[in-house]
């Protein structure tokens, strides 16, 4: 038998999107990962605006990036050859191994030339099944959707390629989801079902054992064994795939209309309240999750300007379609929001597209992103960008060199990010960082009265950096920021998937796993 036979596989399939496949596959290469196992995540096609640069240059979803630090190895682009970025509601931007491809509509992408990757998507899952013990695959969406079965190189045609056992996923807390399983397996072909060795029911909420009669249903009707009932969690957080969560999680004005206003604990009096814009192509929102898990920090999304409160800072985050999402601002009134607020001397930092949207000007002649071919910017920073026909994206080095703003406090320090543009800018102020990024060094960011910029992702996982923001933010109230330093974020990640593991543990029948992925007798057949 050869190594790639040799190989445990385990594929997680969704009766829809949003089920929590990415979570559930992180928490098996966590769990396998603490077992002794060398584990590898993959997903042939990933669909999100989140994503990640690797130490190399290449850019894969951030699903996947997640995964492998669950399995606690290097993101790589062979764990995601396929991203897709949508620009707009019928097209996307395509991005095989890690390189931009060009923008095509949906109709374009989903025939032949969906068919032509297939061979790259074969090439990066017999690799990783020859390279690694333990290889945790991702589905997308939903197995049965028969108008994009033709073409499909994400969920069962994986299974068959790598004769891979799949466990399906329902999201129990939405409703349906008996129904949504035996659907499911109605729909699919009798090889593909009979990969389908298990099923599992996530966020669970209530008492289990009113449950049981659902989970006797399910086995008797379909034949397979329900090996898992995985509870809702909240106290602790995996970072997202993509920004349908922000959508779930609902704005301010949503929540106090819900009656579901935050709690005292999180009042203007005793937090910092961060307003990040929501912006409708917003990407990599994952930016501020550090942000969110500092102690005396209420992060919220704004988008409209009857949500806007008093803010103690406002950030412009990045975006995938920046003339698009720059012309909703002026349109909806948060462009001349955010200039008033600017003008008024308060804190505003904008992130790579959002950067862009503060400068001057930003012109996209070759339409990379959209129909529109130059829009004014909000003139906020003096800076103006032009996009060009290939993107920028590397992993980045540097150190503060500016003693603007929060920046005086961290002067000198070392940060890290990641950078994913098309655009080039061009400032006539002086850089706040110093960035070293494959074999060159340049300077980022700039600055205009209490507003900054930069393009680099990441930049609130700087630990340092961002307690200085904290304690400047803090400082003008005039009170002294009753915590010192800022969690670790390394710590903080690496906490949470030793909880996700544990919790998953106790949720699922895992020697019932092990067995169906071959790395136990009585199993897989």
């Amino acid at each position: 038998m050869n190594k790639q036979q040799d190989t445990a596989r385990l594929m997680i399939q969704g009766t829809s999107s949003n089920v929590g496949k990415s979570v559930l596959a992180a928490a098996f290469c966590r769990i396998f990962y603490q077992e002794g196992y060398k584990v590898s995540p993959f997903k042939a096609q990933n669909m999100a605006l989140n994503s990640f640069i690797t130490t190399s240059g290449e850019e894969m979803g951030r699903a996947q990036v997640v995964q492998a630090q669950a399995a606690g190895v290097e993101p790589e682009v062979r764990m995601n050859p396929i991203l897709l970025k949508p620009t707009g509601h019928t097209g996307s931007q395509v991005v095989i191994m890690g390189k931009a491809q060009g923008t095509m509509s949906a109709s374009d992408y989903h025939g032949e030339y969906q068919r032509q990757t297939w061979p790259v998507v074969q090439k990066a899952l017999h690799e990783l099944l020859k390279e690694n013990e333990v290889v945790i695959i991702e589905g997308a969406g939903s197995p049965a959707e028969v108008n994009l079965k033709k073409n499909d190189i994400v969920n069962m045609r994986v299974a068959l390629e790598g004769q891979v056992p799949v466990l399906l996923v329902a999201d129990i807390d939405r409703g349906g989801a008996l129904a949504s399983v035996v659907g499911t397996l109605e729909l699919l072909e009798p090889q593909e079902r009979e990969l389908v060795r298990g099923i599992i029911l996530n966020k669970f909420r209530g008492d289990i054992t009113l449950l049981q009669p659902a989970l006797d249903f399910l086995e008797e009707k379909t034949g397979i064994p329900v090996v898992g009932v995985v509870p809702y969690f909240d106290h602790f957080r995996i970072p997202e795939e993509d920004s349908v969560v922000l959508e779930e999680r609902g704005t301010e004005k949503e929540k106090a209309e819900k009656g579901k206003a935050d709690s005292s604990a999180l009042s203007p009096q005793n937090c910092l309240d961060i307003a990040v814009i929501r912006l409708p192509y917003l990407s990599n929102f994952t930016d501020f999750d550090p942000l969110e898990d500092e102690p005396d920090v209420r992060l919220r999304y704004v988008k409209s300007v009857e949500e806007w409160g008093n803010p103690d800072l406002v950030v412009v985050p990045g975006s995938k379609n920046t003339l698009a999402d720059l012309r909703f601002l002026w349109e909806s009134g948060l462009g001349e929001k955010i200039k008033a607020y600017w003008q008024s001397e308060s804190p505003l930092i904008g992130i790579c597209g959002g950067y862009q949207m503060l400068g001057g000007v930003v012109r996209d002649p070759y339409h990379t992103e959209s129909d529109l071919e130059e829009i004014k910017g909000l003139g906020i920073l003096p800076l103006e960008t032009e996009f060009a026909l290939e993107k920028h994206t590397v992993q980045s080095r540097g150190t503060v060199i500016s003693d603007d703003l929060f920046l005086q406090k961290c002067r000198g320090e070392e940060i890290q990010g990641y950078e994913i543009h098309m655009g080039r800018s061009v400032s006539a102020g002086d850089p706040l960082f110093m960035i070293q990024g494959q074999g060159t060094t340049y300077g980022d960011g700039v600055q205009a009265g209490s507003a900054m910029g930069t393009y680099l992702h990441g930049l609130f996982d700087n630990d340092s950096l961002r307690s200085a923001l904290l304690e400047w933010l803090w400082e003008r109230r005039g009170i002294k920021r009753a915590y010192s330093g800022s969690p670790s974020q390394a710590a903080i990640r690496e906490q949470a998937f030793n909880e996700l593991a544990e919790l998953v543990r106790k949720s699922i029948d895992l020697r019932k796993v092990r067995q169906i992925m071959g790395l136990e007798s009585g199993g897989s057949e």
